[in-house]
């Protein structure tokens, strides 16, 4: 096979890959990230995306699992163990780093291809780890989109790559401005049901077979004013323990998942 070779972690085009991993800000002035992983590239290739390179490290990756990627030839480059480390977050992971071409999410480029959607929004979430259980759960009840308001962190963060385990890549994605977003859902008609404790009803007296977009907020902070008053009704799932809230990504299951059942998992 006919490729490059890179051996050292002072090469130039590698010290950008660097920053792209660890800077959000290069990522969106580049329109670029970094995917780790087969699967994770697996995913990302079903969604469409745009791969610009692909770096394999062959203690890790063979030819043949390259070839299964059917990615041009011309953008392999062969790396060594010394970038392999620098540039992976896993040191576990099968041997390849792809570049790939970020898509645009904003809130006026969705195009919801159900006249039933079922929306998962989550306003202001911060923590990688939650993001990517949210993915998780959206892929799990296979949603019509995912949407954030108000984001905190870029969505192709390594972290929430890997904590999503590719799922960024096989969800629907949108994010904008909470009074964006609202908007948006009220001129598609699509009703709007907030998990807050303000004026909430249990959850699963609701009827959620309609367009629905169910929203859920941090646990430190809840949802927002604009949320909350913009809302067709909020909701809560009653606690029967000692405290009132519960991991964003838990909860948000638990909603989205008596939609589906409402739905009969249609």
């Amino acid at each position: 096979m006919a490729h490059k070779t890179i051996s050292s972690s002072q090469n130039q085009f590698i010290k950008h890959l660097v920053v792209l991993k660890e800077k959000s800000r290069e990522r969106k002035k580049s329109g670029l990230f970094l995917i780790e992983g087969q699967r994770e590239l697996s995913l990302a290739i079903k969604g469409n995306y745009e791969i610009e390179t692909l770096l394999f490290y062959p203690e890790l990756c063979s030819e043949t699992q390259l070839n299964d990627f059917k990615i041009s030839q011309l953008k392999h480059i062969e790396i060594s163990k010394e970038v392999f480390q620098k540039l992976a977050y896993r040191q576990t992971t099968e041997g390849i780093i792809a570049v790939a071409k970020a898509k645009r999410h904003t809130i006026s480029d969705l195009h919801l291809s159900s006249k039933n959607p079922l929306i998962l929004v989550a306003e202001a979430p911060e923590k990688p780890g939650n993001i990517g259980a949210l993915l998780r759960t959206a892929d799990a009840a296979n949603v019509d989109a995912v949407i954030i308001a108000n984001p905190k962190s870029d969505l192709y963060n390594p972290n929430i790559i890997r904590s999503s385990v590719g799922c960024v890549f096989t969800n629907t994605l949108a994010s904008g401005t909470s009074e964006d977003i609202i908007a948006f859902l009220k001129s598609a008609k699509i009703n709007i049901y907030c998990a807050a404790l303000q004026d909430a009803v249990n959850y699963h007296q609701q009827d959620f077979t309609q367009a629905t977009a169910i929203v859920v907020g941090t646990e430190a902070e809840g949802l927002s004013d604009a949320w909350r008053e913009a809302a067709t009704q909020n909701i809560i799932i009653p606690m029967q323990g000692q405290i009132d809230s519960m991991n964003v990504s838990v909860a948000a299951g638990i909603l989205v998942f008596e939609a589906k059942r409402q739905r009969n998992f249609k």
